[in-house]
Order: structure tokens, then sequence, then C-alpha cells
């Protein structure tokens, strides 16, 4: 049978380098080493004995942190937060639903729902190109943490984060969207902290936008209300605006 992959959120985090801590303890060594050998040659006895306790503490707290990480390693009870992909149908329901909103906002006849389905699929997946870019991490798009579904969700060391994708044609942020998200957050919040409590989580809101810049000043005005002053989590908001999107990634 072929090997499964290891789908933990800690397989697509970056791991620190260990390569800088080793340069500064190799270097450090070298040091208190040519100390003492120079203390002996000119018969330095007090900064020879110097030289030498330091060298004994450093091999002690070495040793020690060797042993730390070994026992870390070999102890198996790292905890992690599993992730599963969302099922085509979640996907599809999720995808009507946005765009049913989109096309009472707009009034969009049933004739052109079908474009706007299209548009909405390309809006989001620009967007996520986009943040993917700007973090410079794999982004896992549409998963569930725990059972809560979220359009997307990267993680670099201990911090995961939730994306949730709005596209947004006027100034104003749902209020029952907007409560969805935070529920789900909240519920995300609680799992993680019962299954790797060493985790921090954090909320991206993608706002794609297609607003004059009237509307836009609107928009970016409402996000410094009270709405998001009282949240589970800290939350990231990144706007986007969908025709740079195009330009950026479709067109020159």
């Amino acid at each position: 049978m072929a090997q499964q992959f290891d789908n933990s959120i800690a397989i697509f985090s970056r791991p620190a380098s260990i390569y800088p801590a080793a340069a500064a303890a190799g270097y450090l060594l070298l040091s208190l080493a040519t100390g003492f050998t120079v203390s002996l040659a000119v018969q330095s006895w007090l900064f020879g004995l110097i030289f030498l306790n330091s060298l004994a503490g450093f091999a002690a707290f070495a040793y020690l942190g060797y042993t730390q990480l070994r026992r870390i390693a070999g102890s198996g009870e790292t905890k992690r937060v599993d992730w599963e992909a969302a099922a085509p149908a979640v996907q599809r329901e999720n995808l009507n639903i946005e765009v049913g909103e989109l096309s009472r906002v707009l009034e969009v006849g049933e004739e052109d729902i079908s474009n706007l389905q299209s548009a909405y699929i390309v809006a989001a997946d620009l967007a996520l190109r986009r943040l993917q870019h700007d973090e410079n991490v794999p982004i896992l798009r549409h998963v569930h943490i725990g059972g809560v579904p979220f359009d997307a969700v990267m993680a670099r060391g201990d911090l995961i984060a939730c994306i949730e994708v709005m596209f947004l044609v006027t100034p104003v942020i749902r209020q029952d969207k907007f409560e969805a998200v935070m529920r789900k957050i909240a519920a995300a919040t609680s799992v993680v902290a019962s299954a790797a409590p060493q985790m921090d989580l954090r909320l991206v809101l993608v706002l794609i936008t297609q607003l004059t810049p009237e509307d836009e000043r609107a928009l970016r005005s409402a996000l410094n209300r009270k709405m998001f002053r009282e949240t589970p989590v800290d939350i990231d908001i990144r706007l986007l605006d969908f025709e740079e999107l195009q330009r950026l990634y479709i067109t020159d």
C-alpha cells in the first residue's frame, strides 16, 4: 500500500533553521578554546582557569539542550491539529450562497448566474494566490479544522491562520455573514486550544472589492468600527481590488 501523506498542519509550516544557533555555538566554543590555549601558552593561570570554567559551563549547557531536544522528539506526545478537505457538495453549497447574495445585490438575472459564478471563482482564486505570494507559505484551500470549514488555512511555526474570502460590491459587510465567520473562528479556537494549546489562531479576512473610490473609503472607515474590536482572535484584514488582481495575474 502506498504511504499516506501526513496531513497535519505542522507539515506545512516552515521549520526554523538550526544553522544560525549552531554557528553561534561553534564560534563561542572556538573562542573559549582559543582563549584557554593562549592562557596556557603565556602561563596566565587565572585566565586559564576562567576559560576552563567557561568551557565546562558551555559543555553542560550544550548537553542539557541536546538531551531536552531528544526527549521532546522521542516522546511522541506532540499534539497537532488535523485538517480534512471540504466535500465538493459543501464547496458547491457555499459558492451558491455567496453567488446568490451577489446576484441579489447586483440584480442579476438567471441567465447571468453562471457568469457570476465564474467571476466569483476566479476572484477567490486570484486573491488566495496574492495572499500566498505575500506570505510566502503554502495555503490549504477549502478545508475543515476540527470540523469547522474555512475557505483556506495557512500555517507558520506556532501560528494557524484561518482564511475567509468575501466579494464586496457594496461598502458593507453583511452582519449575518460576519456573525457566521465569528462563530466559526470561535469554534476553531476551541478545537485548537484542546488539540494543540501551543498553537495560536488568527483570522485572515480577505475582502475582494469592486468599488468606486468613494465606496472604498467608506468601507475602510467601517472596518475601524466596533464590530472588529470584540473578537475571539486577532483579525488580519486584506483589501484586494478585483481589477488589480486581474491585471496582476491575467492581463498585462
